[in-house]
């Protein structure tokens, strides 16, 4: 049964009300949540800046993102112990072992019950016969590994220089702090493929004109 969507605009107080509250993870539980877990998995966001900048920035949760593909090993990997919901623009409606396949770019929400909170999202990556391929700009495919990195507390990371290309499609204040914070520290070469990949994916976009 598919829950009844929400309505399009929602304050805290609304949200709350209709879907109950977050207590997201951090990069310090994230990684014993996902222990055992044996498909690739890594950090997006707001986190995967912090981390590599070490500029401390709010966050309203922990996103992490797997290839779609790893969906249904994601589902059973989480057993009896969690609830995953795949959320779209219809509502949120139950991911259950055996159930319909999640959209090629979906997304997941994951909580204990329907009386706990909500404590991680899970926005999928594409996969292109097995590899990593960028939402944004579909030619770019990779590896995994050519797009992640490992931080020192153990836990993989999308790199900066990906992450800050995924954030110039909404250019929010949030996002471009973020490229303030990752731009002085990122290499010539890595810039450079900013640069192109967002005249690509987003062509007269006006981060162009500042990097």
């Amino acid at each position: 049964m598919n829950l009844p969507p929400p309505p399009p605009e929602m304050d805290d107080a609304e949200f709350l009300r209709w879907w109950g509250r977050w207590e997201p993870l951090t990069p310090s539980t994230v990684g014993a949540f996902m222990a055992g877990f044996d498909r690739p998995w890594w950090v997006v966001g707001g986190w995967s800046v912090e981390v590599f900048t070490g500029v401390r920035r709010e966050h309203e949760d922990l996103d992490i993102s797997m290839l779609t593909c790893d969906a249904p090993a994601f589902r059973d990997f989480l057993g009896d112990r969690w609830t995953p919901f795949v959320v779209s623009a219809a509502g949120l409606r139950p991911y259950r072992v055996g159930g319909p396949d999640v959209d090629r770019e979906g997304q997941l929400w994951v909580r204990r019950d329907a009386g706990a909170p909500w404590v991680l999202d899970v926005p999928l990556t594409p996969d292109t016969d097995g590899c990593w391929t960028n939402k944004r700009w579909h030619d770019h495919v990779a590896p995994v590994e050519d797009v992640t990195w490992v931080g020192d507390d153990g836990v993989p990371y999308l790199r900066p220089e990906v992450t800050i290309m995924m954030k110039a499609r909404l250019d929010r204040p949030k996002d471009r702090a973020d490229l303030e914070a990752c731009w002085p520290l990122l290499g010539s070469a890595e810039q450079e493929w900013v640069r192109d990949t967002i005249a690509l994916a987003h062509p007269g976009h006006p981060w162009l004109e500042r990097l």
